[in-house]
């Protein structure tokens, strides 16, 4: 096993036993949790949580644990219905902010650089290669979503929008370099 992998594993059974006790039936009924806690606390290393590194973005309670959330202010006996309400309203909110997110991620114009997604198949991809392959130059946006970039070559072609995402180059120096700081 890779040393990664060993200090993953210690500190989820530490999770485990700090909440569950020696006990190792009821590990398994907790396991979920536990890896909850672990991908969503803040590693010192890199400076973030894992969530972040993987998604880009900071994590969101799943709707299973706020259900729960939700039986608890009922046992309390709080006002119910204005509860629902907004909770409805607050998802409402969400479901909007998410299609918005989508759909500008989406939206792609001539001369903006892109990445493609390399879908190819590979029996044995090395661990932490990337499948995205780029930067290309977008030389026409399609109306249904098909996008025509150059390739390194000069020559054109057609792809679907759903296999390319922007090309973030922006990333002032400094950052950049702190980027790399904590990842070795």
């Amino acid at each position: 096993m890779s040393g990664q992998t060993e200090v993953a594993n210690r500190a989820l059974k530490r999770i485990l036993e700090r909440s569950v006790g020696s006990n190792r039936k009821e590990w398994s009924d907790k396991l979920d949790d536990a890896l909850w806690v672990f991908r969503t606390a803040c590693k010192t290393a890199i400076g973030t949580i894992p969530y972040r590194l993987v998604y880009g973005k900071n994590c969101h309670l799943p709707v299973e644990i706020e259900y729960k959330a939700y039986w608890a202010l009922k046992m309390c006996s709080f006002e119910l219905a204005e509860i629902h309400t907004n909770r409805l309203l607050q998802m409402n909110e969400l479901e909007e902010v998410r299609n918005e997110t989508y759909t500008s991620n989406k939206e792609f114009h001539e001369g903006q650089k892109v990445l493609l997604f390399n879908s190819r198949l590979k029996l044995f991809p090395s661990k932490l290669q990337t499948r995205w392959e780029g930067s290309f130059v977008v030389k026409q946006v399609f109306p249904h979503g098909a996008i025509k970039p150059i390739s390194r070559d000069g020559i054109p072609f057609k792809v679907n929008g759903h296999q390319v995402k922007h090309y973030e180059e922006n990333m002032p120096s400094e950052e950049r370099e702190s980027e790399i700081v904590k990842f070795t």
